[in-house]
């Protein structure tokens, strides 16, 4: 156990934002802390890392008690490192206590030379138990550990005497993890880690994150990564902490089960507290029956009330239908570059651009930050021209298309105009219905879209995509500003849409869930898996480490070539050729006496077992001197044997 935390309370303005959490840690196991925004994550953090205190009940229950020597590292959101030293530097801090360690091996070293005696000793023993501690936290491969981390975190490019202090905001953060992980701590504590990490560096920091020798507690909203790395999910709900065991998907199971396992409790004590209260209510004032509601009543006061169980809020419904199918082609992209800006920004993020599409599929587009992936969805639509190649669209195709920023909508409409302008055959009442079914109800479908929230402007999307009833589906991150309700149920609805998808989005769990395609762009290739993100994710891991083993064959041939090269090399010294044929007949010369002194030896010792022999004082004292001469001269020849073979 690292960690046990028992009734702990967080009052703000005295109210409770934490009520008698219970949380404990063990060891080699990753918890993902999960909530809305705002529900206490970060405060419970920072309560466990002691940066701020809690409250205790009026009976003094709550605590925290962290194990004996058990170390800590906290990776803060949005936490990076001001500093003017180097990378380099930096990194090498994490190292402080086995540099130290190194550092005072060479003092002794150099005053091992000059001493001799019970000195000599105690300098060498302290020397022995310094190099001991060295080699067991792998000293020697400090740089190499360094290396690792550093390609792993994206700075395999970058220069490690490069100045801290002129790395983005998100460098910072990527280098600050890089460190933590250096420094390998009994608990890490990572909050929001994956916001400044591309599709690459994540998938690095999972199957590193899945072998990390301690625990680990991580806030995160990136529920693919929480799927893959936890054996725990924990949630905070309205300031209690329940914990669910498994990942992410498992979370969401259990708590289903469990909210309607309560719910059917709770239904039935209130079913049983009613009848309770109307037989108090009709007995209590008769004499005759006073004294049974008296009891009722004692029995109803007793009863230990089951809370309400949390049910979800209404989810959204969204409805993606279509009413004639394409053609088997929907669309295909042919040598186009894709060039976006003007005048002296005017930038080619591809130079030529090769895309296939086909009826039915869901296809995802990734590639790292700013290769233009939304870029291409703008070019296939012709929203960005193409100077060359074509763009062929299929047959019966209709197309709904989900903008990422919005620009789609007229800001200084309603909402229900919105509506009403696109849809001139719509009356107000269908309209209101539609934006009813994602939650857009009351004087909510009055209001200007300028007004509204990201989330709500993405609902206004989907029902303008759902009476446009299109067989084509051009999604640009359409999760990026949803609650988990709506995004979860708009996963369902993609995954069971019957048509073409071609999506573009950050969120793994939702291409994990959606995609059958994926389609990686980078700025020399677009590269095209089958299957969903997990068989994306392992193609690629495969294919890393098919690079790396032909990688390592490659250079174990080229150190043969170097070995045989060097081995020629050597032989044609005339004299190496020499003290080669030397050594070639001493050994046979030795080969030859070893054998004889073998016989030798045997001879002596079954001489010396004979009765005669035994009986002769002098004689048998001259055959054990020569047993004894004969074994020490074929030591030493057989020492000599094997530093020449």
């Amino acid at each position: 156990m690292l960690v046990k935390i028992e009734h702990l309370y967080k009052y703000f303005n005295g109210e409770p934002l934490l009520k008698d959490i219970n949380l404990v840690i063990e060891n080699r196991e990753t918890i993902g802390l999960i909530g809305v925004n705002g529900c206490g994550k970060s405060t419970l953090l920072n309560i466990l890392t002691g940066s701020m205190g809690f409250d205790k009940t009026d009976d003094g229950l709550g605590s925290v008690e962290i194990s004996q020597n058990c170390t800590i590292g906290f990776l803060r959101q949005n936490s990076g490192l001001e500093s003017d030293s180097t990378i380099d530097a930096e990194l090498h801090k994490a190292f402080d206590k086995l540099l130290a360690a190194r550092k005072r091996m060479d003092e002794l070293e150099q005053q091992m030379t000059g001493l001799a005696g019970a000195e000599l000793e105690t300098v060498s023993a302290e020397y022995s138990e310094l190099s001991a501690y060295f080699e067991a936290n792998d000293g020697y491969r400090i740089d190499v550990n360094i290396s690792r981390i550093l390609n792993g975190m994206g700075f395999g490019d970058v220069p490690r005497d490069r100045v801290i202090s002129s790395l983005s905001g998100g460098e910072k953060t990527r280098l600050a993890l890089a460190k933590l992980l250096l420094e390998c701590p009994d608990l890490l504590i990572l909050d929001e880690p994956t916001n400044h990490l591309d599709f690459t560096t994540l998938m690095w920091l999972e199957d590193y994150l899945k072998s990390y020798k301690g625990s680990i507690l991580i806030v995160s909203h990136d529920r693919y990564f929480l799927n893959k790395i936890c054996t725990r999910i924990c949630e905070i709900e309205l300031g209690r902490l329940t914990s669910y065991k498994g990942g992410y998907s498992a979370y969401v199971v259990q708590k289903k089960h469990n909210a309607e396992r309560q719910l059917k409790e709770w239904e039935s004590q209130q079913e049983e507290i009613k009848k309770l209260e109307e037989y108090i209510a009709k007995n209590k004032v008769r004499a005759s029956t006073a004294k049974m509601a008296k009891s009722r009543q004692h029995m109803l006061d007793r009863i230990e009330r089951i809370e309400k169980p949390l049910m979800f809020t209404r989810p959204p419904k969204i409805k993606l239908e279509y009413d004639i199918e394409p053609t088997k082609d929907i669309v295909k992209v042919i040598d186009c570059p894709l060039v976006v800006g003007e005048g002296e920004s005017r930038k080619t993020l591809i130079n030529s651009l090769d895309m296939h599409i086909r009826r039915g599929e869901h296809a995802a587009i990734i590639g790292s930050n700013g290769i233009g992936k939304t870029s291409i969805l703008k070019l296939i639509q012709n929203i960005i021209p193409h100077e060359r190649g074509n763009i062929v669209w299929g047959g019966n195709v209709k197309i709904s298309y989900f903008e990422q920023e919005h620009n789609i909508l007229h800001m200084g409409s309603t909402v229900i105009d919105e509506m009403l302008d696109r849809f001139p055959s719509m009356t107000p009442a269908e309209a209101r219905k539609a934006l009813g079914s994602v939650l857009l109800t009351g004087e909510d479908v009055f209001k200007p879209i300028s007004v509204l929230s990201g989330g709500e402007r993405a609902k206004l999307c989907f029902a303008i995509m759902a009476y446009t009833r299109g067989n084509v589906l051009i999604l640009d991150e359409p999760t990026n500003h949803l609650d988990l309700n709506t995004k979860e149920v708009l996963e369902d609805v993609l995954a069971e849409f019957g048509g073409t998808i071609i999506l573009v989005s950050h969120d793994r769990y939702l291409i994990n869930k959606v995609a059958d395609r994926i389609i990686e762009v980078k700025a020399d290739e677009v590269n095209c898996y089958e299957g969903n993100f997990d068989a994306y994710a392992a193609a690629v891991s495969a294919a890393d480490k098919s690079a790396a083993e032909a990688a390592a064959e490659q250079k174990r041939i080229q150190a043969e070539q170097d070995r045989r090269e060097q081995k020629e090399i050597s032989y044609r010294s005339k004299e190496q050729r020499q003290l080669e044929a030397k050594r070639r007949a001493r050994l046979k010369e030795l080969e030859e006496l070893i054998e004889q002194a073998e016989v030798d030896i045997f001879r002596l010792e079954n001489e010396i077992a004979d009765p005669d022999v035994a009986a002769n004082f002098e004689l048998m004292t001259e055959k054990c001197n020569a047993l004894e001469a004969k074994k020490t001269a074929l030591d030493e020849m057989m020492d000599e044997w094997a530093s020449l073979e």
